[in-house]
């Protein structure tokens, strides 16, 4: 089988998500190729459900897959050993949720932990410092979980109006990481966020409740949720009772 895919000059527009390659090539979802990793580039890429995502020494590698995995706030499954913890985390003064505290710590830390079947990260330093910049100019965020002062798990997504997508999460501490996106999911929740993108499908992000649609609705709830107002990023106990209100499993 011939595949390729455009090489992208800083100017040009992204394909269309549809233009990416499917289930029977090599890399499904691969789009497109090189274009610039800035803040604008990003915005239009997320805007039209597209992310990078590459290696070291390899060019800027652009991807929409199909089908796409989403995890639905009203879905979430709270599970009844993770209900006790947040119980013990928001009880405890030793503990605290934060938003947007130390955004690169949290960025440095997914890029330097180690993932089970990887031997090296997709957050090198170019994306680290275009995610930065996202950040700097509030399309991205940090959820993070915090214990007597230490910063031990979290993770970081990038916002455009009410259309959220999950990039990466770390853990230094026994569930420091569900913690943190429960916390996401309860800050959705109040915010009326629809879904949340997690990209590809996991067993793990599976277990609590995520599933894959069609590109095709995702698109669509992207287009609508992008031009909703930009959400309240502040994190206040409502949130904790958005979530564990819910049933649990």
């Amino acid at each position: 089988m011939t595949t390729s895919i455009p090489w992208l000059a800083p100017e040009d527009p992204f394909p269309p998500a549809a233009a990416s390659w499917g289930a029977d090539t090599p890399m499904p979802g691969l789009l497109a190729a090189g274009g610039a990793l800035d803040v604008p580039h990003l915005v239009a890429a997320y805007g039209q459900g597209i992310f990078p995502w590459f290696s070291e020494g390899q060019p800027i590698l652009w991807w929409s897959t199909a089908p796409r995995m989403v995890l639905r706030p009203a879905e979430f499954r709270l599970h009844h050993s993770l209900r006790k913890t947040l119980r013990r985390f928001r009880a405890s003064p030793a503990c605290e949720l934060r938003i947007d505290s130390d955004f690169s710590a949290v960025i440095h830390a997914c890029a330097g932990t180690p993932r089970e079947g990887q031997s090296s990260t997709w957050i090198v330093p170019r994306m680290v410092q275009a995610y930065e910049a996202l950040h700097a100019t509030g399309f991205a965020h940090s959820v993070e979980t915090w214990v007597n002062g230490r910063l031990v798990g979290g993770l970081y997504c990038v916002a455009l109006g009410r259309a959220v997508f999950g990039e990466s999460m770390f853990a230094h501490a026994t569930d420091a990481s569900k913690i943190a996106l429960a916390a996401l999911v309860g800050l959705c929740r109040r915010e009326g966020v629809a879904l949340i993108d997690c990209q590809q499908n996991t067993a793990h992000l599976a277990s609590l409740g995520a599933r894959e649609i069609e590109r095709e609705v995702f698109l669509t709830h992207v287009a609508q949720a992008r031009t909703q107002p930009v959400m309240d990023w502040r994190f206040a106990p409502e949130c904790w009772d958005e979530l564990l209100g819910a049933n649990s499993e």
